[in-house]
């Protein structure tokens, strides 16, 4: 590229032919003859130092061609400004108006007027710019702005040339390339992205499928099962030891889909139910089969290159409920209660030194009943009763169901001061639907439970993964489950189905407790125990409520005074007639120390104790020192001691839960007839994950 120079050429002097066309102007006339005095204006001007910045000329008073006062003088400046402006010299601006800066890096312009008519330069700073040789004006130096676009286009190309060619080594570094096949270059004002065509292939392959053992899998592995289904376990561990994804559908938690499972496998198909992409591949015994001839894993490979078709299960979706028209059945009262929420004088009222707050007068509610249906008062009378059996409504110091009368005060359950402590509770509303049985709705928390700790517990079951298991839709269905144990009857669940009930109804709370309230760490004992409750069947239980109260038969918790149930509360109908300490290895506070968390079927409970209890015992809870005469002993046993016995008689009992070895040892101690200390271990209350 060659260099190019812009220069100002100024206009050839003046000429006659020049002068034939100013009189076709009829404002331009002849410039006066200058004063000796002055310049001259001629065809060879003299230069003014600003290089081409010419003052206008000084016998012509300013101020006289603006004020018109002497219409010749004017007319002759205007031919002087024309004349200059034709041989193209820049002028400056009358003194009066604002003067133009020049622009940064060039010189300023001449200064304007002094106060004693004078014209003085101002000060100039040197600047390097170029001029033409034939004119001293100013010029535009475009040389360098070529210079400076030929450097940058030679340092961008060499970059890429760089760049590109490191990229082409057979064998660039880790820290070239990352993992994901990407390079960047960054140049100034520039950014390169190079990305490597394997690695473009690869993410396509896994956005068509899954990977396993570092080959990809475009289809999908599927199967049906249940919870607590052993050959389902089986198969569960399998998938997850071979590091092959998998989808689960566990018909338990997705009830919907048994229809499904029927249509694809037959009406008599029993879980596990595996389809390799949309294929039927049989259960546990199948695979096995497969497995030991080798040909399962042939069927995998051969489904690494299949796209999962349309027709296959579908996974399961987070966050959507198939419609069940038995289930949503409202209650039958649901209509009067609408009434009376809308009717009743709900108020505060100071009774007994004590203020209730959001109650009502028996009186009040049986006239909103006679008002609406336009029955006797005995009626609404039995209306209001039936309306306390359903727990809709209850005494506000729980001691009848209901009684006509201004002296008696209810409140509606969702208008209850701790509904804020109630977790079982949406949005602070009551449940309307019609009531289901304690015992339908403890089995299916079971399952859910059951089907959450096979899926986000570890093997052991000593650990589990509760952030997991707040994002799982498992216990999305949980949390909604529990609002049927608002108005549950409890007086109809039989009595050995109790114990079960509220085992798994206490495990099932931990959890819940600590998804919602507890922080990563140790256990909040207070807002974990007591403030974390339930209601069920119109009455409110904690953690500590059910272990001490019902499960333990009313008695007083550890550092504690009073028991938790007064002697006319109506929860005390369901505690257990006498105490069993096995129940202690049965419950799960969510801590290291205590039994892990597990689940109990109604029929089996009292063996699945005995077996938790051992199976404590064996991982730690218990050790024996026969050289200094020491059994080391769970602290949960010092703290429930009234449930156990006396020293002695807690080594008897705990020997029936021992293991061989441990049992040999703790025998020999009570035998030889010696003294024999009990230390109790530290609790650890730090999280079980």
């Amino acid at each position: 590229m060659g260099e190019e120079t812009l220069v100002a050429m100024p206009l050839a002097p003046h000429h006659h032919h020049h002068h034939a066309h100013l009189p076709a102007l009829p404002h331009l006339a002849a410039p006066p003859s200058p004063q000796p005095s002055e310049r001259e204006v001629t065809g060879q001007r003299e230069e003014d130092p600003a290089e081409g910045v010419v003052d206008p000329p000084a016998h012509v008073p300013r101020t006289e061609a603006l004020s018109g006062a002497n219409p010749v003088a004017g007319g002759r400046e205007d031919v002087y400004y024309a004349r200059e402006i034709l041989q193209g010299v820049v002028l400056r601006p009358l003194p009066h108006l604002p003067q133009p800066e020049a622009p940064p890096g060039l010189t300023r312009a001449l200064s304007a007027p002094a106060s004693d008519g004078c014209v003085e330069e101002e000060e100039q700073r040197p600047v390097e710019r170029s001029s033409s040789v034939n004119s001293a004006a100013a010029v535009v130096d475009v040389a360098s702005i070529g210079r400076f676009f030929r450097d940058r286009r030679d340092l961008f190309s060499s970059a890429i040339t760089r760049q590109i060619s490191y990229l082409k080594e057979p064998s660039p570094s880790p820290a070239a390339i990352d993992t994901y096949g990407v390079k960047e270059i960054h140049l100034p004002n520039v950014k390169v992205t190079v990305r490597l065509k394997d690695a473009i292939e690869a993410d396509a392959e896994e956005d068509d499928g899954y990977s396993s053992s570092g080959s990809h899998i475009k289809g999908r592995v599927s199967f049906f099962s249940r919870s607590g289904c052993r050959d389902c376990a089986a198969v569960r561990a399998f998938f997850r030891q071979s590091g092959l994804p998998y989808v689960e559908i566990n018909l338990d938690i997705f009830p919907e889909r048994e229809a499904e499972l029927a249509s694809r496998a037959g009406a008599s198909a029993r879980v596990p139910q595996i389809f390799l992409n949309e294929k039927l591949l049989g259960g546990l015994v199948v695979l096995n089969s497969l497995r030991n001839s080798g040909q399962f894993e042939r069927r995998v490979r051969d489904l690494a290159g299949r796209r999962c078709p349309d027709a296959a299960p579908r996974v399961p979706v987070y966050g959507f409920d198939e419609a069940n028209k038995e289930e949503d059945r409202e209650d039958t009262m649901v209509g009067i209660v609408r009434v009376l929420r809308h009717r009743l004088p709900i108020q505060d009222r100071f009774v007994r030194v004590k203020l209730v707050k959001n109650c009502f007068s028996g009186a009040d509610m049986v006239d909103g009943i006679v008002n609406h249906l336009e029955c006797s008062r005995k009626k609404a009378v039995e209306i209001g009763k039936e309306l306390a059996r359903k727990h809709f409504i209850h005494h506000v110091f729980r001691e009848n169901d209901f009684e006509d009368g201004s002296q008696n005060l209810y409140r509606l359950l969702e208008h209850d001061p701790a509904v804020p402590k109630y977790y079982n509770f949406i949005r602070g509303s009551t449940n309307d639907g019609e009531p289901k049985t304690a015992a339908a709705v403890g089995g299916r928390m079971t399952k859910i439970m059951l089907a959450i700790l096979e899926a986000y517990a570890s093997d052991d079951g000593r650990h589990l993964d509760y952030s997991r298991i707040a994002a799982s839709e498992e216990f999305r269905r949980y949390a909604n489950l529990v609002q049927d144990l608002q108005r549950v009857d409890m007086s109809a669940l039989p009595a050995e189905e109790r114990l079960p009930f509220f085992l798994n109804l206490h495990n099932a709370m931990a959890i819940h407790a600590v998804v919602r309230v507890c922080q990563p760490g140790a256990v909040d004992r207070r807002s974990f125990f007591s403030d974390f409750q339930y209601v069920v069947g119109g009455h409110p239980y904690s953690l500590a409520t059910i272990k001490n109260g019902i499960l333990r038969s009313n008695r007083r918790q550890p550092y504690t005074i009073a028991k938790p149930f007064g002697s006319s509360d109506k929860r005390l109908e369901l505690a257990q007639g006498k105490v069993n300490p096995l129940v202690h290895f049965g419950l799960c506070d969510a801590t290291r120390s205590s039994p892990i968390v597990r689940f109990f079927s109604t029929q089996g409970v009292e063996p699945e104790l005995r077996h938790a209890a051992r199976e404590f015992f064996l991982n730690g809870g218990v050790e024996i020192d026969l050289e200094n005469r020491t059994v080391h002993l769970t602290r949960i046993i010092k703290l429930y001691s009234a449930d156990f016995g006396q020293d002695r008689d807690i080594l008897k009992w705990i020997l029936n839960y021992l293991d061989q070895t441990k049992a040999g040892l703790l025998t020999h101690l009570l035998n030889d007839g010696g003294a024999i200390n009990i230390s109790y271990l530290n609790y650890d209350w730090s999280l079980n994950i």
